[in-house]
């Protein structure tokens, strides 16, 4: 903005191009980094040294070390930080899981199922259900999920 200033664009075109209130532009311009904003940093920079002498400790442990340092704060505080940072003990997390990811097939497939159709109404496919209210139902479908017939 202010390079855009210096090159002759008035401050108002600007901040409505880039739908932007003139207002908080002005206050951002008077105090760029705010008070809570310098002390948050200090404190990151504080459980961040404490994390890097002992990456085994955990949000607590790293929030006290950072008290000793002399940067106060709760535990809440700490684990806020740390979470946003992803400064995680190094035996608390675990990492790359499998997220929904299947394995290999647990045995081939002797039968050779074939689940693929080339139009609506040429494989069927069957289930049979067990429910209390409705004894023994079976629901018979279509490979596009359209219900072909139902019988209990």
């Amino acid at each position: 903005m202010k390079q855009l200033a210096a090159d002759g664009i008035p401050v108002a075109v600007s901040c409505r191009v880039l739908e932007l209130a003139r207002q908080p532009y002005y206050r951002w311009l008077a105090d760029p980094v705010t008070d809570a904003e310098l002390e948050e940093a200090y404190r990151a920079n504080a459980l961040f040294d404490a994390h890097r002498e002992d990456p085994e400790f955990g949000y607590r442990f790293l929030a006290d070390e950072a008290r000793d340092a002399g940067e106060r704060m709760s535990d809440r505080t700490a684990w806020r930080i740390c979470s946003e940072n992803r400064w995680w003990s190094s035996f608390g997390k675990k990492r790359g899981s499998k997220s929904g990811r299947s394995g290999p097939p647990v045995h081939d497939d002797l039968v050779g199922r074939i689940f693929t159709a080339e139009a609506p109404n040429r494989l069927w496919l069957t289930d049979i259900e067990r429910h209390e209210a409705l004894l023994n139902r079976v629901g018979v479908r279509d490979h596009h999920g359209r219900a072909v017939a139902a019988a209990r």
